[in-house]
């Protein structure tokens, strides 16, 4: 047997010696398994390979020097060994010289794996399947509005974490926090936003998106229906100002303007989700000169100023839902009605399924029976006739909206769209009216307008039949679809719009 350090020889360093070994070699085999099966992809199979084995691995590692102290302290206080020690090691016996060589090659190859272990524990614990699925209750909402979103082949760490080891390391650190936070039952439902931690946008979002480059007006088409019994289709043409540009190379202007190219605007807002903001600062980056604006309705006090967090404006303080978007039940019917995959014919079934969506229900098992017994009901009481012609179609009008449900609503974590505000536009949040509602102005009386023309233009609008379209690049004044008066000037689009009317 090969010679060891004495103190080696002790029973809790043979048990971590034994449980090391053991664990490497269910690490080899897990990870043969990985390699030739795709059953062992799932998120729970990577925290047990890449996590839990290499855990018990260096656990049992660590076993070792730990029996050698403890061992130490024996031999002081008896004078001798708790276990016998091994035979000297004699190279000239061929048999120790094997058993030598066979230690030497084992070890390497134990760091080899521990390496390799660590490595392939990183690229898990980065995976999609890891952020989204692993604490699968808790993140199960972000999760599934991730998959639906935009960015949906954009990994989880890219936007939450970005490059270098710092913010890796600021991520599992927090991580460490969350995984109590889970296992003790201490989460919010639903959790809560604006991430406060969360990495600059100029470090993450704009190693895709480049806010320096100029976009001439964007074309954006609207379709809205009507709540009536014919489901009247209402469109709205949008000429969209994303500007943007780079000072010395370029113009600068639109709605990028704001993305610090060549101002910098700060901001102060009273609540945790950035939704009431009744100061902000705007600064010339080339004069240096600033203007300060406060709410008339809501003003600050000097020593309210004075506590309050100043907030460098970035992408995220519009695009603030840009993965995890919670569609609202009327952008979600009035999309399913747009690409057909709710029957039109249907009578008011814009109207009743914006309804039975916006419902209140317990669980999702729930939504879906509450759905489905809505709508069936709805038309077998309402319109008979449509019920026993039409049945198919509300068969497939239910299970679209039973699919909307589950993955816009979760009541278990209680998230939904009214939860969590999306910045972008001002139909059904403040959004843009944060700032540009005609009440911010600056101490020599200068307001800061709420004109819609400052970033887009209509260039066409009306009903599919009647279509108006503009004539000139200012393009046409914005005509609502129910007759309601000069109401849509005096009041913001979102103080009537909250998701579930028209």
């Amino acid at each position: 047997m090969p010679k060891l350090p004495p103190l080696v020889h002790n029973r809790l360093s043979y048990v971590g010696t034994a449980i090391a070994v053991l664990s490497a070699i269910v690490f080899g085999f897990l990870l043969f398994l990985q390699t030739v099966s795709n059953a062992a992809q799932a998120p729970y199979a990577s925290l047990v390979i890449f996590i839990f084995v290499p855990t018990v691995l260096f656990f049992g590692v660590a076993l070792i020097p730990i029996g050698m102290l403890l061992e130490r302290r024996h031999v002081r206080l008896t004078g001798q060994h708790s276990v016998p020690r091994f035979p000297v090691i004699d190279f000239n016996d061929p048999r120790q010289r094997n058993l030598t060589g066979l230690f030497v090659v084992g070890s390497i190859v134990v760091l080899f794996v521990a390496v390799f272990g660590g490595f392939q524990a990183y690229e898990a614990t980065e995976s999609v399947p890891f952020c989204g699925q692993l604490c699968h209750t808790v993140m199960q909402p972000e999760f599934t509005t991730y998959q639906n979103s935009p960015h949906a082949r954009v990994k989880c760490v890219d936007c939450h974490v970005g490059p270098g080891a710092e913010w890796y390391v600021k991520s599992k650190l927090s991580g460490l926090y969350q995984v109590y936070a889970v296992t003790f039952d201490k989460f919010p439902r639903p959790i809560t936003g604006p991430i406060t931690s969360l990495r600059p946008a100029q470090q993450t979002c704009e190693q895709c998106h480049w806010p320096e480059q100029f976009f001439e007006a964007q074309e954006k088409r609207l379709i809205h229906f009507l709540p009536d019994e014919n489901n009247t289709r209402w469109e709205i043409d949008l000429a969209i100002k994303t500007g943007g540009g780079k000072p010395g190379i370029g113009r600068t202007g639109g709605i990028h303007w704001h993305m610090n190219i060549q101002n910098r605007v700060e901001y102060i807002a009273t609540d945790p989700q950035r939704q009431e903001i009744p100061w902000f600062r705007m600064t010339n980056r080339e004069t240096g000169e600033s203007k300060e604006y406060m709410s008339t309705a809501n003003p600050l006090s000097k020593e309210e100023m004075a506590a309050a967090t100043v907030r460098t404006m970035d992408c995220m303080d519009c695009h603030n839902r840009p993965s995890h978007i919670f569609r609202a039940p009327r952008e979600a019917v009035n999309t399913a009605l747009a690409f057909g995959r709710i029957d039109l014919s249907l009578p008011f079934i814009r109207k009743t399924g914006v309804e039975v969506l916006a419902a209140e229900y317990p669980s999702t098992d729930v939504a879906l029976g509450g759905i489905a017994d809505g709508l069936k009901t709805f038309y077998e009481k309402s319109y008979p006739e449509v019920a026993a012609k039409n049945g198919p179609a509300i068969t497939n009008a239910v299970a679209e909206l039973q699919t909307v449900y589950k993955n816009n609503f979760f009541p278990t974590m209680k998230a939904r769209w009214d939860e969590y505000p999306n910045n972008i536009g001002h139909l059904m949040f403040s959004g843009c009216f944060r700032c540009h509602d005609n009440q911010h102005q600056t101490a020599d009386g200068k307001v800061l307008s709420k004109d819609c023309t400052l970033c887009h233009t209509i260039t066409a609008q009306g009903k599919t039949s009647t279509m108006a379209f503009a004539s000139d690049r200012k393009g046409l004044t914005f005509e609502h679809p129910e007759d309601i008066g000069d109401m849509w000037q005096e009041m913001a689009c979102h103080e009537c719009h909250k998701g579930l009317n028209p």
